[in-house]
């Protein structure tokens, strides 16, 4: 499990790992100094860390800076295949945590990169290969996968109650009444510490919950064809 890696940067950009999760599995908050890139072949990988959560759909991944503490919970049969990089080793990559869309090409190189030489020359196919999964790593697109957690207790404790009961009506009146605050209150400190309108972050908290429970025959989880897993999140619900 990526808990106890360190990877070792002297010979080579980034280390390239694979691993398989069954579903119900978890790693406890642990960090990297290096980022790190977690590519879900089938399955679905939810991420926490202090400032949020981020579901990893099949076919998806999740960005993670130098330094970022996080857990990850399994819901199917994960398939995951990870790329630790330098944090030196580009000037530009990105700097919050993301889930991104993982392009058919970085697929392939990422498992490309998995049968790779740790020494290698220069100018050879193995650092043309490290080389272009780096520049692939720099253009890949976000996806709406994230819920940013709020920052003062009774907004967290509002915030928990929500995905533990997603089912339940949520208004921005009666979310209010429970905090014994006004509507308008409620929505200026919301956003103020979200980023997030408050209808905004219940339709998503909807989405990722959604997103761990849809069965799939193969797996009994999470390898599905549905609009969200294809980036059209925004509106789904």
């Amino acid at each position: 499990m990526s808990t106890t890696l360190s990877p070792s940067f002297t010979s080579r950009p980034l280390v390239p790992y694979a691993h398989n999760y069954q579903h119900g599995e978890s790693e406890p908050a642990h960090q990297h100094e290096c980022a790190q890139l977690i590519h879900s072949l089938t399955g679905v990988v939810r991420v926490i860390t202090d400032a949020g959560s981020w579901i990893v759909p099949p076919g998806r991944g999740v960005w993670m800076p130098p330094g970022v503490r996080h857990a990850l919970h399994i819901t199917g049969q994960v398939a995951a295949r990870t790329v630790f990089i330098d944090p030196l080793a580009r000037a530009d990559l990105p700097a919050t945590c993301q889930v991104v869309q993982v392009s058919p090409l970085l697929r392939e190189l990422i498992i490309a990169a998995l049968a790779l030489p740790e020494q290698y020359q220069p100018h050879t196919r193995t650092e043309r290969i490290y080389e272009l999964l780096l520049d692939e790593i720099r253009v890949m697109d976000v996806l709406p996968f994230s819920l940013p957690e709020p920052n003062t207790p009774p907004l967290k404790a509002l915030c928990q109650k929500i995905r533990n009961e997603p089912g339940e009506r949520w208004t921005m009146e009666n979310a209010a009444q429970q905090l014994s605050i006004s509507s308008r209150t409620l929505a200026r400190r919301f956003y103020h510490e979200t980023g997030l309108q408050f209808s905004d972050w219940v339709r998503r908290a909807r989405l990722m919950e959604a997103l761990t429970r849809l069965p799939d025959r193969r797996n009994g989880f999470a390898n599905f064809q549905c609009k969200v897993c294809f980036g059209e999140a925004e509106g789904f619900w």
